[in-house]
């Protein structure tokens, strides 16, 4: 038997429910309903009301008041032959003159079931007996028994109401258990009775007609659970197998680490759920190897990092027990305090460009007013100094009213970083310049400085991390993280940013951000 998962039970389980339900909802309508007893009963009433009729118009003698036996019998038997019922006739004194059982010949050969004699047979007869009363063959209610009542029909209880004018039936079961029905009408004209034919069924033609029906029942049910069944299970191969395979990729991601880069499986057949639950996992694993790799690479970057002013500073102290004398030892000294410096700035950067990531996620945005933003930036570096005498100049030709949507401190963080390295690489007494626009639905700033410049080749690289390829005079000024903290701000506010070179000489940062209707 093949292992089916918990999902696939239940989705059997539910599906065959509803069918039983079902199922046993009919089985119940039709037993406690108008069933085929009661529609059987009703018809057998219709035909003895109808051959009753004709025997009181054609076989009795209004002047004498007698029923007319001699003509009654072959229309007895004519009326009753295309039907599959017994029928009797009885004087109002109740005595039996025409029984259809001696008139025909289907009728004069009764078969009847032994009883069981051995264990087995007797346990099959109680179960058949269960199940006769479960589908609602033979209620478990017990019924008069029926017994014939050879030439006196008083002994029913129909025939002499029959016998007071009225039309009465009855249910009963035979020796063998077997249903009969039974209709007494009075044969009468103009209110004068003159006999009552008494109609039954023979003992089990309803009962095979029940079971048929419900063996017809069952064998729909049985149809219907096997298309159930076969449902279920390609409904559960379609949910639960693809979702096992999910979690079995997404298990051994967890095992095998980065061997499992690839596990999860992509199911370009599936347009549903299932397929964008595969996508979406596999993008998740993409993106959680993806930074999984830019920590280790952010690692290892730091200890390169770190590694070089401390290289430096153990150099410069086994130099310093050597140092011949104190000029010697003062520029040791500058040298040592200016790697401590570096260090410290480092690990600055470093602690913050380890947190904008977290942080990022956790914020949120509001609406920014961008050249407020820029014009409260540009006074702090006007009254704050700067060294080699520089000067930040800003020119706002944005429209009133120009706002953006993202976090003032961060887009605040990501111009200062812009100028401080404009202002690194710019001459003494040079200027740069923070210009402002709008340009087709986006607000564009620029910050220029008027330095060497960038290389052609290194206008992209610059933005990763430790990026320090710089000339000599400004080696060890800066971390290299400036621009890809600020890169990776621009990008979480939906904005971008690049660098490009000015013609004649400096460099030009370029940030956009959407505008907000």
């Amino acid at each position: 038997m093949p292992h089916f998962s918990t999902l696939t039970w239940r989705i059997i389980a539910f599906n065959a429910i509803a069918l039983v339900v079902l199922t046993a909802g009919v089985i119940l309508v039709q037993s406690s309903g108008r069933g085929l007893v009661e529609e059987r009963l009703t018809g057998v009433q219709e035909q003895a009301a109808i051959v009753a009729g004709t025997l009181a118009e054609y076989a009795t003698d209004p002047e004498t008041h007698t029923l007319k036996v001699t003509e009654a019998e072959p229309l007895l038997r004519q009326l009753i032959t295309p039907t599959r019922l017994r029928a009797r006739l009885y004087l109002p004194s109740g005595h039996l003159v025409a029984d259809t059982r001696l008139l025909l010949a289907r009728n004069s050969v009764q078969i009847e079931d032994l009883p069981a004699l051995d264990r087995w047979t007797q346990v099959k007869e109680w179960g058949r007996r269960i199940y006769d009363g479960i589908m609602g063959v033979r209620p478990f209610a017990r019924l008069a028994p029926y017994s014939e009542s050879g030439d006196d029909g008083r002994i029913y209880q129909e025939v002499d109401d029959a016998l007071r004018g009225a039309t009465a039936s009855a249910q009963r079961v035979d020796d063998q258990n077997k249903l009969v029905l039974s209709v007494a009408v009075p044969v009468q004209r103009f209110r004068a009775i003159y006999g009552v034919l008494f109609v039954s069924t023979e003992g089990g033609d309803i009962d095979d007609i029940l079971r048929q029906e419900r063996f017809t029942l069952i064998e729909v049910f049985l149809v219907a659970f096997a298309v159930m069944l076969l449902s279920s299970l390609y409904l559960a191969g379609t949910i639960a197998e693809p979702v096992r395979r999910l979690a079995a990729a997404a298990d051994r991601v967890r095992r095998e680490g980065l061997a499992g880069r690839d596990a999860i499986p992509a199911l370009p057949e599936r347009s549903d759920e299932i397929g964008d639950l595969a996508d979406s996992l596999k993008e998740m694993t993409a993106t959680l190897y993806d930074r999984i790799g830019a920590t280790e690479r952010f690692a290892a970057d730091v200890a390169h990092e770190l590694k070089n002013p401390l290289t430096s500073l153990a150099s410069a102290m086994e130099m310093l027990v050597r140092a011949p004398d104190d000029a010697a030892r003062q520029k040791l000294m500058a040298l040592v305090r200016a790697d401590v410096k570096r260090i410290d700035r480092l690990i600055t950067d470093i602690s913050d460009a380890s947190r904008l990531d977290a942080e990022l996620s956790r914020e949120s945005h509001s609406v920014i007013e961008l050249s407020h933003l820029l014009k409260t930036i540009v006074e702090i570096y006007d009254v704050t100094e700067i060294s080699k005498d520089q000067a930040v100049t800003l020119v706002d030709e944005l429209p009133p009213g120009t706002r953006v949507r993202g976090n003032d401190e961060r887009l605040g963080q990501v111009f200062r970083n812009l100028i401080d390295n404009a202002i690194s690489f710019s001459p003494a007494n040079g200027v740069i310049t923070v210009k402002a626009q709008r340009q087709h639905g986006v607000a564009r700033v620029t910050v220029e400085d008027r330095g060497p410049g960038i290389p052609p080749e290194n206008l992209e690289s610059i933005f990763q991390r430790f990026y320090t390829e710089r000339p000599a005079m400004h080696f060890g000024n800066n971390s290299g993280l400036g621009l890809s903290i600020a890169r990776q701000i621009t990008e979480n506010a939906s904005g971008r940013i690049w660098a490009e070179n000015i013609d004649g000489g400096g460099a030009r940062f370029v940030v956009e951000f959407p505008v907000l209707p």
